[in-house]
């Protein structure tokens, strides 16, 4: 690519062609080693010499630190192209001399619907690994990003095909006329490195079953990250006479999580997973009535909640209107390493049968993980609070049958 500037050329890889032409939304999708980041970094560098004036933020879901933000590759790119004169490099920014221009870096998670409006006026946002970005991040963003021809571009290595960057560039959430979108890997990079090619020799040769998502930037499908892969199945049952159970639980939950309750039944060495019922913004007063409706004769039986609500539990339990009461709802014991002991557990079932009605139990399950490594991309023995309310419904309504572990800190 050849910049507005005068004696500013960068090199430009044919699969970065596209993105060079305007568009509201452009987007680089793909594996380890493709050089997204690089690209979009020299193409902010060649913006901001064009234009003086130009106002320019980088953006990441959660930025802890400037070390760890686009703007040491940027200022990388900026004394590789002999341009720093150019700029003033400051502590937390970078100006553009000759005019007001400016490129700042910040987190999503920092801005709230006031403050987002400080970015009215910018022309360019980068969000750079965008597979993190959450939907309340981008409900902040789009709007705000308006000006006259003003471009939101995307960096990142896809995860899942239902995270919200993959949905609004590539799912069904696009805009196909005002987006560019285009996939880029170490096998399409001209200028990938010997280093990195030889590291993804050997990570296809000892790890063949991520290769595809670390280095080809494939979406994560059956991985040792889900932490309950290949452990249940879906088949309608009714529950026999000899079935130990049932067992109820309840996670409580109001504005973005759910209000989640489960009636389970354990049979054969099985887990059987019979009814759910939950949703968002669930007044307590509606709690006892929704999850009757949903879990007939509930509230007749024993029902082990999240203890960390215990103004809630006391509410139920004592509701003046006998209609609205769960009487018999007491919170679980917890300890060091309940939420692990609890997953064990679960796992240990020769198999988790999930009666087909139970929609909401079978989408966690699919998705709740524990944490990836960024850098690494190794599974760590972490679970990830997400996508998991049904299931810690789960585990509150089996906490009498839950072994309790010594745990060790080393």
């Amino acid at each position: 690519m050849t910049g507005a500037a005068a004696h500013l050329e960068i090199p430009t890889p044919r699969w970065a062609v596209p993105l060079l032409q305007p568009a509201a939304y452009k987007g680089a999708h793909g594996g380890r080693g493709g050089g997204k980041s690089h690209f979009f970094a020299e193409l902010i560098v060649e913006e901001a010499i064009a234009d003086p004036n130009l106002s320019a933020v980088c953006i990441r879901e959660i930025q802890r630190s400037l070390r760890f933000s686009s703007k040491r590759l940027i200022e990388s790119k900026i004394r590789h192209f002999g341009a720093e004169h150019y700029f003033e490099i400051t502590r937390e920014e970078i100006r553009r001399v000759g005019g007001e221009g400016v490129i700042i870096f910040q987190g999503m998670q920092d801005h709230t619907a006031e403050s987002i409006k400080s970015l009215e006026g910018f022309r360019i946002a980068w969000a750079e690994e965008a597979q993190s970005l959450s939907n309340r991040s981008l409900e902040l963003l789009l709007p705000t990003i308006r000006e006259e021809d003003s471009e939101i571009w995307f960096s990142w290595n896809p995860q899942y095909e239902t995270d919200p960057v993959d949905r609004l560039m590539r799912g069904d959430q696009l805009d196909a006329e005002n987006t560019i979108c285009v996939h880029s890997s170490y096998l399409t990079n001209p200028f990938v490195t010997r280093k990195t090619l030889e590291e993804a020799q050997r990570h296809k040769r000892t790890n063949p079953e991520t290769f595809d998502h670390v280095w080809l930037g494939d979406y994560i499908r059956l991985s040792d990250a889900i932490i309950l892969a290949g452990r249940w199945r879906v088949e309608a049952f009714e529950p026999g006479g000899d079935w130990d159970g049932p067992y109820h639980g309840v996670d409580w939950g109001f504005a973005n999580d759910p209000t989640a309750g489960v009636r389970v039944w354990v049979h054969d060495g099985r887990l059987w997973i019979e009814r759910e019922a939950g949703r968002t913004k669930l007044d307590l007063d509606d709690t006892a009535e929704y999850l009757e409706r949903g879990i007939p004769g509930i509230s007749r039986y024993t029902i082990r909640s999240d203890s960390a609500r215990p103004e809630t539990i006391s509410h139920l339990r004592r509701h003046p209107n006998e209609a609205k009461r769960l009487p018999n709802v007491v919170g679980v014991k917890k300890w060091q390493g309940s939420v692990e002991d609890g997953i064990e557990h679960i796992k240990s079932y020769a198999e988790i049968v999930v009666h087909p009605r139970c929609e909401q139990w079978q989408a966690e399950a699919r998705r709740y993980q524990y944490k990836i490594d960024r850098r690494t991309q190794d599974v760590l023995p972490v679970p990830v609070d997400a996508y998991n309310h049904f299931i810690d419904a789960t585990r509150y309504a089996l906490e009498p049958r839950i072994r309790r572990r010594t745990w060790t800190l080393v």
